[in-house]
């Protein structure tokens, strides 16, 4: 059954997140050979859509409007809502990032869907897209079918492999224009607390530390082996609560949810509410000088030790092995 689908692509001054190409390879899945097009909305933002292309969208449209230069939910959903009657759709993919958490409820609300969110597998069969996700906090998995009207779900990131990039592929790009008014949020200045570099809820490896770091310059050793893996760091409640860092780079259930290939959990004794953000991560590696610890206990590989003793030793051998393999 082929179907039409559009899928919201999100940038990030300028740029385009992967999160973008992953809404992509979804929508392929569930069109079953039907079209695939991809939304950009924002100003200044049509150059990127050759990059959606290759990433296998079939179409591009773009909204573009200096009141879009930032995201604000009124300006975003008027957007994409205008897009949506446009292209009449059979079903709408947004990535399950801050930005689709808060649009996805709004669209749904507006156009009376029903939402499956945070869908971390999809599958296909007798026609019917089947969404899975996790519920109590990742303990369990539910599957859920959109059995009447339009299909709308949200993707986690890290979850759904983007397709190859072919750079021979060509689609048509369409602009359409939308009247962006009666705003009732105007963004004029954004301050990022963010660290630089990798983008935590986006990162392939992350190295996170909870109160066993001690203290801000406790960061420092797991920054360090986070730069040469090319990684992200986290960070547990316990720790933005004692102050060592901000609450950006906070992961669990009231903070980021991620799902790295490795997560590097040093320091962090395991509470239910981080695991909620982590448990889902393809290889966990905790760091811990409790051996009873419940990190332990998600783990697949585990090392009881203090954390300023093994991971400069992890970072120097880490080092060595990459210039082994340059040399």
């Amino acid at each position: 059954m082929a179907r039409k689908i559009l899928v919201l692509a999100e940038t990030r001054e300028q740029v385009l997140r992967n999160v973008s190409y992953e809404v992509i390879a979804a929508g392929k899945e569930i069109s079953e050979g039907g079209e695939v097009v991809s939304v950009l909305i924002g100003e200044n933002i049509s150059s990127l859509a050759s990059e959606l292309i290759h990433y296998g969208a079939d179409r591009v449209v773009t909204v573009e409007d200096a009141k879009l230069s930032t995201y604000t939910p009124d300006g975003y959903a008027q957007a994409l809502l205008a897009t949506i009657k446009e292209e009449n759709p059979e079903a709408i993919i947004i990535g399950h990032t801050a930005l689709g958490k808060d649009l996805s409820p709004k669209i749904a609300a507006k156009l009376q869907l029903g939402l499956i969110s945070d869908v971390t597998a999809i599958e296909i069969t007798g026609g019917n897209v089947i969404f899975s996700r996790p519920i109590y906090s990742g303990k369990a998995f539910e599957k859920q079918i959109i059995t009447d009207g339009l299909i709308f779900a949200t993707i986690r990131p890290n979850n759904i492999n983007p397709l190859r990039k072919d750079d021979t592929r060509t689609g048509e790009t369409h602009s359409l224009s939308v009247e962006i008014k009666d705003l009732r949020t105007i963004v004029k200045e954004v301050v990022r607390k963010a660290t630089e570099g990798v983008d935590l809820s986006e990162a392939k490896v992350i190295i996170a530390g909870g109160r066993g770091v001690k203290s801000e310059e406790g960061f420092e050793p797991l920054k360090e082996l986070a730069h040469v893996l090319g990684g992200a760091v986290g960070a547990s409640r316990g720790a933005c609560d004692a102050n060592y860092c901000d609450y950006s780079l906070q992961i669990g259930q009231t903070g980021k949810v991620v799902t790295p290939d490795l997560y590097i959990a040093c320091g962090i004794s395991g509470a239910i509410q981080h695991l909620a953000g982590m448990s889902n991560s393809k290889v966990i590696v905790a760091i811990n000088k409790d051996p009873e610890a419940n990190i332990f206990n998600v783990a697949d590989y585990g090392i009881v030790g203090d954390l300023f003793e093994v991971v400069p030793l992890l970072t120097e051998e880490i080092k060595a092995l990459k210039l082994n393999v340059n040399s």
